[in-house]
């Protein structure tokens, strides 16, 4: 089983953090196309039966636009940061129905020394951050199976980079996931390390990652009333 990835494509990516310019990117245009681009449109590509099997309603979908790669240019209109390209690539695994509603995601990540896999809800807007909220107090018993599992815990973390301070308005604060209802994202995320995403396995790795975090989505996707 060939790679997909290989130390030009961290070297690439490392490059772009350092020369984030567009003249660099011009110069090095091949590299990130044969290195970087061309290989994660392959994995997607390669993905989709796997994802298929886990559910009809979910996507990976290798068209070079308009698909699951993101670009590597950075969106700079209301950044701080203006910045022109992304020192890292990523991918993303969609429902369906994505362009109706608010929809969970499955998520691979390609940076140097910060790879990683996950699923789930990132930077929903209020009503729907209120609504998975709402789901979470009405079925706990079903958000303890799919994310507190302890198996599944021991390989995933529930991202807390925005987290808020006090328990959110009309909710009780001495329900047993509280501390989960002050999440604005709800995701599952497990680093990848550098060998692993130049290795030869990393296909079956992010399958089997995938396989273990449908769960996880299939309860996001009752909350919001998508098909899992």
């Amino acid at each position: 089983m060939s790679s997909y990835f290989g130390d030009a494509a961290f070297k690439f990516l490392r490059g772009v953090a350092r020369h984030n310019n567009k003249d660099w990117f011009d110069a090095h245009r091949q590299e990130y196309e044969v290195q970087v681009r061309q290989p994660f449109l392959r994995l997607i590509a390669d993905l989709q039966p796997a994802l298929a099997a886990i559910s009809p309603h979910y996507r990976a979908d290798p068209r070079p636009v308009g698909g699951s790669l993101f670009r590597i240019h950075r969106d700079t209109r209301y950044s701080n940061d203006k910045s022109p390209y992304k020192p890292w690539q990523g991918a993303r695994l969609f429902h369906e129905r994505r362009r109706e509603v608010a929809a969970p995601s499955f998520y691979l990540h390609l940076q140097p020394g910060n790879s990683f896999v996950g699923a789930g809800l990132w930077h929903p807007e209020t009503h729907t951050q209120r609504k998975v909220r709402q789901f979470i107090l009405d079925n706990p018993g079903g958000w303890k199976r799919t994310a507190h599992d302890p198996k599944l815990r021991r390989r995933f973390a529930l991202d807390d980079s925005e987290v808020m301070v006090r328990p959110p308005r009309g909710f009780p604060a001495d329900f047993e996931f509280i501390d989960d209802l002050k999440h604005r994202n709800w995701a599952l995320l497990r680093p990848l390390d550098d060998a692993t995403m130049t290795g030869p396995r990393l296909r079956r790795q992010v399958e089997a990652d995938l396989l273990a975090l449908a769960p996880f989505v299939d309860y996001l996707c009752a909350a919001l009333d998508l098909e899992f």
